[in-house]
């Protein structure tokens, strides 16, 4: 990798003096290359594209602040330069590094063909230009996100060159090594935590906390061993935004961590949503809380957003690269190319190997993997097919309504929720089920509206429908969006209610399930993966009476005469056919194979099927490693 005055030397001699080169500053994983002449870009694509390649980093021209129109000249340049039917509905300055956010409800009418527009604006303002969709479902979560970002530019700006500093080192270690140590859900699901060192990085992949314990060690990950010093900590990988993989981000800024956080835009935005949402949750439980609102706004600024396929320098010796994972909206899987081809490793995260209504298939083609890191959950078991379950879910809505009853689908708020919506709405458009109340209640509304900002990572058909056809299935009249828990709800006619949590361990699902469960016309369908200890893994699995501790701190008895239904067939994280599917058609095969994110008994059966040699032979990975280690087990795979 290019040494720090090898990167300089080769844009000082590649980019010609008419330029007028200002400043080269290191601004997080990019090279932002400050120029008096951005005219010069109209000829020198090619040139930028050619030093970019020769040391293998992303450059970006921006103009000297000695050049740029002034704001309000740069607004009125943007409104004449945008069609009208764009709606701007935002713009925003970042001084600092020389970007102008452009809100729009079209962005691709910003954009323009071969981002024509977008140049343009750059060429006339000398601003660079930041797009981004108004939802048509307006998002709190977006702006707050937006506006805590450019009310910070100057601290933005200053994090951004120091990440560039540590980024762009020069190597200092000669020994070559990298060792993968198991901090959270290895042998259990919750609490994801993986830390991947070499002699010159350290990179954490997720953080989160595990959603089936109130209290206790087994909460968080193991963050307090000797070699995961925040001060040395390169990186965190945030692979997506439910809390058991990014609910502990906060913590690490509570205590000392002042580096950067890598996600995808949507897990970004989704993520702070949900930390904010636990703090909310543990407050009225009387827990402790684990970090407080501060955190999440500076991870907020410390966060750098990446596309899927956008490689990514993040250590000096460790590039990063996202692939979708199919699992929720802007999940994704980390492939690490680590040195100069020394070893690669790819984390899944929780995928889905198989195309929902929501999202697209999961990637399984990379361009090299030595290591595979991959989640087990349902290892052991065969969902029901799509079709079958879709079947089964409407069916258990009709029987439901023509008996009076009301139908509760306790779900995550982020994915499921979502999946649910689009089933249910296709439904009664072609009046597959009768046009009964669906109620959204908990996160779910304010989680869809960041759905709708971001259709560019949704499934081909709803992206082209919303994009290309202008209808938005989040926004039916079916649905009716309401504040956590109602009672009136429970008392009138026949309806359908999706609410949160998924595995009842808190939320409006609770109360809704606490009032209808007595009543044996209700229905309550399972969707999502119930955690052992769970009370949503109680009731699935058919208890007729459970105990919940109330708000108060007193015990309820609630006796269950509702019906209960699961459906395993919409889970978000692939099954046992899917896992080998994945693996047998992954290209290029990997040589070791680390199992995490599943229940040990599920493990242990999975491991030793694939380890057999009929079975290593039939999925090709004949030579592979297979581990499963504990937690606190590392592993040397160089």
């Amino acid at each position: 990798m290019s040494s720090r005055i090898e990167i300089l030397t080769a844009i000082y001699n590649g980019i010609p003096k008419d330029a007028q080169i200002t400043r080269i500053e290191f601004e997080g994983p990019e090279i932002a290359v400050y120029v008096k002449n951005p005219n010069f870009i109209i000829n020198g694509v090619d040139i930028i594209k050619k030093i970019a390649r020769e040391i293998k980093k992303r450059i970006v021209i921006k103009a000297d602040k000695s050049v740029r129109k002034d704001e309000k000249e740069t607004i009125e340049v943007i409104k004449q330069i945008v069609p009208a039917e764009a709606e701007i509905a935002d713009i925003k300055f970042d001084e600092d590094l020389g970007e102008v956010l452009i809100k729009a409800k079209k962005p691709g009418l910003v954009i323009g063909k071969g981002g024509a527009i977008q140049q343009k604006i750059f060429l006339e303002t000398f601003w660079k230009p930041e797009i981004i969709r108004e939802p048509p479902l307006k998002s709190k979560t977006i702006e707050r996100v937006v506006t805590q970002i450019y009310n910070e530019t100057a601290y933005r700006s200053k994090i951004l060159k120091t990440f560039g500093e540590r980024i762009h080192r020069d190597l200092i270690f000669k020994n070559r090594y990298v060792r993968i140590t198991a901090l959270g859900a290895f042998q259990e699901i919750g609490r994801s935590a993986i830390l991947v060192e070499t002699p010159e990085s350290r990179i954490l992949l997720d953080v989160g906390v595990n959603p089936s314990v109130n209290f206790g060690e087994r909460m968080y990950p193991k963050l307090d061993i000797d070699q995961l010093r925040l001060e040395d900590l390169d990186a965190v990988v945030i692979t997506h935004a439910h809390l058991d993989h990014c609910g502990m981000v906060p913590y690490l800024f509570k205590y000392g961590y002042e580096g950067p956080v890598y996600a995808t835009p949507p897990t970004r935005d989704i993520m702070a949503l949900m930390q904010l949402d636990l703090l909310d949750v543990a407050e009225k439980d009387g827990r402790p809380l684990p970090y407080s609102a501060k955190e999440v706004r500076k991870e907020l600024l410390h966060t750098i957003t990446l596309d899927y396929g956008e490689v990514t320098d993040i250590a000096p010796d460790v590039r990063l690269t996202f692939y979708n994972a199919g699992h929720i909206l802007g999940s994704a899987m980390a492939h690490l190319h680590i040195g100069e081809g020394l070893h690669n490793v790819v984390y899944t995260g929780d995928f889905k190997f198989a195309k929902t209504k929501l999202l697209d298939r999961a990637v399984n083609e990379f361009p090299k993997v030595d290591t595979l890191i991959m989640e087990t959950t349902y290892a052991t078991k065969e969902q029901t097919n799509r079709e079958e379950s879709e079947k089964l879910l409407i069916d258990t809505v009709n029987e439901t309504i023509n008996r009076g009853g009301k139908v509760l689908i306790p779900v995550l708020a982020v994915g499921r929720a979502q999946e649910m919506m689009l089933i249910i709405n296709e439904a009664i458009k072609n009046k597959l089920i009768p046009e009964v109340p669906v109620y959204i209640s908990g996160l779910l509304d304010e989680v869809t509206a960041i759905h709708t900002a971001y259709p560019e990572w949704l499934s081909r058909e709803v992206r082209d429908s919303i994009l290309y056809k202008d209808e938005n299935p989040f926004i039916s009249d079916a649905f009716k969006r309401i504040e956590g828990y109602n009672e009136d709800i429970v008392q009138d006619g026949p309806s359908i209610i999706l609410a949160t949590s998924g595995m009842l361990n808190g939320g409006p699902a609770v109360e809704f399930f606490k009032n209808m469960a007595p009543d044996e016309k209700n229905t309550i369908i399972f969707v999502s993966y119930q955690a052992e200890g769970t009370l949503g893994r109680k009731v699935r699995d058919g208890a007729k009476e459970v105990q919940i501790i109330n708000r108060d701190g007193r015990i309820e008895n609630i006796q269950i005469n509702m019906k209960s239904v699961p459906i395993d067939g919409f889970s978000g994280h692939s099954d046992r056919r899917q896992l080998l599917r994945f693996l047998q058609t992954m290209s290029p095969k990997p040589k070791n194979i680390i199992l995490d994110h599943g229940e040990a008994s599920a493990i242990s059966i999975f491991k030793k099927y694939i380890s057999s040699p009929k079975e290593k032979e039939r999925l090709g990975i004949k030579e592979a490693t297979i581990y499963d280690p504990d937690i606190l087990d590392s592993i040397r795979v160089v």
